[in-house]
């Protein structure tokens, strides 16, 4: 039986390594194994990231003009007792003495300060609420407790001329209220008949007012005389009058 012989050039055809018709290699390098059918693992066949930075703090808020908010707030120390307002409020009358104080960038104006950082003004306290809330809403409130004198005196020290005006207003209308002396009343009586009365009533003098009316507690006698006599009786205000003229009805 004859022998069968193969080509050496066919050898790289089989299973073992041959020479070039696998993937264009070397000699011994086989032809490339054929991909898995299905999906692609996890993970495989992805492009490479970059690793993840750590993020910088960014800039922050803006700061306000002035230095902040707690710039607009001042502290003061009256006489040991602590008030707490704005620059705002302090700043309303320019030419005060607490605005050359504390409002201006380059004070005109010096005053020390406590270990808090209050300003130090050797004034009352008692009379100081007055002067800071005319500051901050214009009204002057004045307590029964205070004397108007005393208010005008801290006005004219603080130097805020609007609020001595008012103040001066003021003292000089209860002076003049306490000139003309205290009211007084006067009343009188008025008689009449019982078809009088309208007519009484509606011609009463101005600045004389009703209060009562009440009927004549007569005897049977006099009854019959009088018929039906009426007791009106009226008032007015009397104030630094030297005398009153009485009208008899």
């Amino acid at each position: 039986m004859a022998e069968l012989q193969l080509d050496p050039a066919m050898a790289g055809l089989g299973g073992g390594g041959g020479s070039g018709l696998g993937d264009g290699g070397g000699p011994g390098r086989g032809p490339p194994s054929p991909r898995p059918a299905g999906p692609t693992p996890r993970g495989h066949g992805r492009q490479p990231t970059a690793a993840a930075q750590p993020l910088e703090p960014g800039p922050g808020p803006p700061e306000r003009a002035g230095g902040g908010g707690a710039a607009r707030w001042v502290r003061l120390n009256v006489g040991g007792t602590y008030f707490v307002t704005t620059r705002q409020t302090l700043g309303r009358e320019p030419k005060s003495f607490l605005c050359r104080l504390c409002c201006q960038e380059d004070p005109e104006l010096d005053s020390d300060k406590d270990e808090t950082g209050a300003y130090l003004i050797d004034r009352d306290p008692t009379y100081f609420g007055p002067i800071l809330n005319y500051l901050r809403h214009g009204k002057l409130i004045i307590t029964k407790e205070l004397a108007e004198e005393g208010v005008l005196e801290e006005a004219e020290f603080y130097n805020i001329a609007s609020l001595v005006r008012l103040v001066k207003e003021r003292i000089r209308d209860n002076e003049n209220r306490t000139s003309q002396g205290p009211v007084k009343h006067v009343y009188r009586v008025l008689q009449c008949q019982e078809e009088e009365l309208t007519q009484m009533v509606s011609t009463m003098s101005d600045g004389w007012k009703f209060e009562q009316l009440c009927a004549c507690d007569l005897t049977e006698a006099s009854k019959q005389c009088l018929r039906a006599r009426i007791l009106l009786l009226s008032s007015t205000r009397w104030q630094n009058r030297s005398s009153v003229v009485f009208k008899g009805g």
